[in-house]
């Protein structure tokens, strides 16, 4: 009995989720942006994420030129879909609605190359992909038990070293993607203008001005205080109740 309603109420809370998304669609398209934007945050609500939802909910914001909203909800698609070309195209729009012009310190070097190749999936899909290596590793071992010459015996045994070497730099990325999503810590400015202090202070001497929809990082907190990073390095203590955490 108890799995029986179990399975009725997630059904019943699937079904619930679809019709927000459909309706948000449906009034997103007459353009009825106020009111598809709170459909789809009625999904949110009901514990379902995804990167269509945050990139049509980003959408929403955009169309009403909310700018630190827009940016935020794009800016949670892409912790879901890093790659997805449509979002990162619609933040680039969304990033000239902002006033600040920070610069982006580029990354150099082995650091670049490492970031640059593990960057490509998300940790989740790099687990996966040690799962398969893992699968053709044992599919080799079967062939090269079973050989019946010496050639053949030798190409699986060469592939299984091959899918070991392989299956390592898939675990590591994982591994490294991993801590890499658990320590970067992104928020977005919500207050329409914000002092950066030099200490976590009220008192303390402004270090540079901020405004709604920049993208900062979070480094340590204390208290009701944020010590942040900008993309050029600066740093400095906000305010927690400016800015909110993309995770």
């Amino acid at each position: 009995m108890k799995k029986t309603v179990y399975i009725f109420l997630v059904l019943t809370q699937l079904l619930f989720s679809q019709n927000g998304f459909d309706r948000g669609n449906e009034l997103y398209q007459k353009g009825n942006y106020i009111e598809a934007m709170k459909a789809y945050e009625s999904v949110l609500k009901g514990n379902k994420q995804s990167a269509e939802l945050y990139f049509n909910i980003g959408n929403c914001y955009y169309k009403m030129n909310k700018v630190a909203p827009a940016i935020y909800n794009y800016e949670k698609a892409l912790v879901l879909e890093p790659n997805d070309k449509e979002v990162q195209n619609n933040l680039k729009f969304a990033h000239k609605l902002q006033i600040d012009e920070i610069k982006e310190v580029p990354k150099v070097g082995f650091e670049k190359l490492i970031r640059d190749f593990t960057g490509a999936f998300h940790y989740n899909t790099w687990a996966w992909i040690a799962v398969a290596f893992v699968f053709l590793f044992v599919l080799f071992f079967i062939g090269y038990y079973f050989s019946q010459t010496t050639v053949s015996k030798r190409v699986f045994f060469i592939g299984m070293f091959v899918l070991v070497f392989l299956l390592l730099i898939s675990i590591s990325s994982a591994i490294f993607e991993r801590n890499h999503y658990k320590n970067e810590r992104p928020a977005i400015v919500f207050a329409e203008v914000v002092s950066v202090k030099n200490e976590p202070r009220a008192s303390g001497s402004d270090v540079f001005i901020l405004h709604e929809g920049t993208k900062v990082y979070v480094l340590d907190t204390l208290e009701n205080w944020k010590k942040i990073q900008l993309t050029d390095g600066t740093e400095g203590w906000i305010d927690e109740s400016a800015i909110k955490e993309v995770k």
